[in-house]
């Protein structure tokens, strides 16, 4: 049975696109756009989830949303492709950062985008969001400084799950050269193969 994407542009369905062709399973991509102005998906979305949200993905007769949760299933499926290393350090790892990447470094991404939405009135809270930030993009660096990939010696879903929040944060957090094991790591994850492939299959994607 062929996977339903239901794909949303510049959203955390990307990774899920990434994650399939990494795979080589067949899937069929459903899109949707954000309105211009808002940027918030159209309110046919919700007549997939009522929250509107993406990702949304249709498989083996089950309709699964939250990327961290779409993530672990379609490993799962796969026989655990992508997935947990064997060793118990580098299973930690990846499920660590498998769901860091939403519960811990998102938050003062989106906090990041509301108070410059505010402008004026949000210009006095920035450096403290961003200083929030900066502390999760230094302990990252210093994880990327020992080993190549989040997880260990192996790419995997962690990978994936973990380039969103650093596209939004070389985008619009203050990532770049001076953190220079994070720019290495998603240069090599946009140099992959199979992200080119996704990206391709997604369309246009701000944050590449």
């Amino acid at each position: 049975m062929t996977i339903i994407v239901h794909h949303l542009n510049n959203s955390r369905s990307q990774r899920i696109l990434w994650l399939l062709e990494e795979l080589g399973e067949p899937y069929e991509v459903r899109r949707y756009e954000r309105d211009r102005k808002t940027m918030r998906a159209p309110a046919s979305l919700r007549a997939i989830h009522p929250l509107g949200r993406s990702p949304v993905v249709e498989v083996d007769g089950h309709r699964l949303i939250e990327t961290g949760a779409i993530m672990e299933h379609l490993v799962a499926r796969s026989g655990n492709r992508f997935g947990p290393p064997a060793d118990a350090q580098g299973a930690i790892l990846y499920r660590q950062f498998l769901h860091y990447a939403e519960g811990s470094m998102m938050p003062p991404l989106l906090a990041l985008l509301v108070v410059g939405k505010l402008g004026l009135l949000g210009r006095p809270a920035r450096p403290t969001v961003q200083r929030m930030l900066d502390d999760h993009l230094d302990w990252l660096e210093g994880e990327l400084a020992t080993r190549r990939y989040f997880a260990g010696d192996a790419f995997t879903a962690a990978d994936m799950m973990m380039s969103f929040p650093l596209e939004a944060s070389r985008a619009r957090g203050g990532l770049d050269s001076s953190r220079p094991h994070l720019i290495r790591w998603l240069e090599e994850m946009h140099a992959r193969p199979a992200y080119q492939a996704a990206l391709k299959t997604g369309g246009r994607y701000a944050y590449a």
